[in-house]
């Protein structure tokens, strides 16, 4: 097996392991899904945090506004009196105003705090350094074990517009943020290695040879279409002097 240690820019991600055989269109795939999933993790247990603090979502139209704002336009939270933490809440203003300050109390609170250090230790970087390799299992594990969490104090589960369910779900909205910026579309990844593209055409042994305990430094990266059309746009103006429609 080839060993490919990850990386993003000059950061460091994970290993994987890959027979030299493997197709390149598939490789690339896997290495972009698990970085991927990677990332979802820290999404959710960074909104974790924020619930074990704060309780749950206040719905969209009530965030941002003052109690007096709130009272003027009578708006209610519906939600909320229905997601109540296990052991009841204990009450924590946000002053951010995104959560409606029901928190859990704090043995249910430690419950949150204690698995989102379990799901970071599994999927944290550090596992380069002990060479442990990454995979979709031991993600999906991480991922299990937050949501396991999240059912224990929410029971009744977590509002629809909640980020937490949303993101189990598979129904987060990324777009205009940097979250959003750090996911990487399968069909858009490429792998750098040597200051080569591994061209997904190919196959890993056309790279690396037939050795299967080499180790590979490979960096991950989006394909930029706005490069390639602006090159393309280049490249036909420069030839026939006409510009694309």
């Amino acid at each position: 097996m080839v060993l490919l240690h990850v990386k993003r820019g000059d950061e460091s991600q994970f290993l994987l392991q890959a027979p030299g055989s493997s197709e390149l269109e598939e490789l690339t795939a896997q290495v972009a899904r698990v970085y991927n999933a990677r990332l979802k993790a820290q999404r959710i247990w960074s909104e974790m945090e924020e619930l074990a603090e704060h309780g749950v979502f206040l719905p969209p139209n009530m965030q941002g506004l003052t109690d007096e704002q709130i009272e003027e336009l009578k708006l209610k939270d519906e939600w909320g009196e229905k997601c109540i933490p296990s052991g009841g809440s204990v009450f924590k203003k946000d002053d951010i105003g995104r959560r409606n300050g029901q928190a859990p109390n704090e043995k249910m609170k430690q419950v949150i705090k204690k698995t989102i250090e379990e799901a970071k230790a599994i999927i944290s970087k550090k596992q380069v350094e002990a060479n442990v390799c990454m995979t979709m299992e031991m993600v999906n594990d991480a991922l299990d074990q937050l949501r396991g969490a999240v059912m224990i104090v929410y029971p009744m589960g977590l509002p629809p517009y909640d980020p937490i369910r949303m993101e189990f779900e598979n129904k987060e909205d990324l777009s205009g943020t940097q979250a959003g910026l750090n996911v990487i579309k399968e069909s858009e990844a490429q792998l750098w290695w040597a200051a080569k593209e591994l061209r997904r055409t190919k196959k890993l042994s056309d790279y690396v040879g037939k050795n299967e305990k080499t180790k590979i430094i490979v960096k991950i990266q989006q394909v930029s279409f706005d490069f390639n059309v602006s090159r393309l746009v280049f490249f036909t103006y420069f030839h026939t002097g006409k510009n694309l429609q």
